[in-house]
């Protein structure tokens, strides 16, 4: 079985990033710590073409060893809080699913 890559774009409420930054840092290394199929959870800011920072878009990458790991961590007791926590922080959310080829 295929390593699967998810990649999560944020767009965020204007003036929540903070707020969003810290929940969604402590839920990546809760992952990282707590999922053994979690290979890696990078939490990144947008930038724009001079290399200047987008305010209030944030992407997630993650890396998972199978795709049993993605539904254990689909399924995990912290994502119904996280949704509820960071709900009223995204103005938008698009998410992409890959296998490692």
């Amino acid at each position: 079985m295929s390593q699967i890559a998810i990649i999560v774009e944020f767009q965020l409420e204007p003036g929540k990033q903070a707020q969003f930054e810290k929940l969604i840092r402590a839920h990546a290394e809760r992952s990282l710590k707590e999922e053994k199929g979690c290979l890696r959870f990078e939490v990144l800011q947008a930038i724009d073409s001079d290399g200047s920072l987008i305010a209030d878009c944030i992407w997630l990458t993650e890396l998972y060893e199978s795709a049993e790991a993605v539904k254990e961590h689909e399924d995990s007791p912290r994502m119904p809080i996280l949704g509820e926590a960071i709900g009223s922080l995204v103005a938008n959310k698009r998410l992409i699913k890959a296998a490692i080829i």
